[in-house]
């Protein structure tokens, strides 16, 4: 389960590099759309699973030392999760 939210994360990721470049330019609206689609996924996966953020920082490698987080969910499970 936790594969697929890393496959999630990693074409997350690429998004952001393809939005970053002059080439794609003319596909920007494209790629926004993309990347806005594939972050509802990642949040209604993890709101579905009851995926905790320990998980989360445990599957993306972070630890509490780093200076990299995952935002907190509110008490209803909203919130963006790894956004930057």
């Amino acid at each position: 389960m936790l594969d697929f939210l890393q496959r999630l994360y990693v074409k997350r990721e690429t998004l952001k590099q393809q939005l970053q470049s002059p080439e794609l330019q003319s596909i920007h609206p494209v790629l926004t759309g993309e990347l806005k689609a594939i972050e509802m996924v990642i949040n209604e996966f993890i709101q579905s699973f009851d995926i905790h953020n320990d998980e989360l920082n445990m599957m993306l490698g972070i630890h509490q030392s780093d200076d990299a987080h995952i935002d907190e969910r509110d008490d209803e499970g909203n919130g963006e999760v790894g956004k930057e």
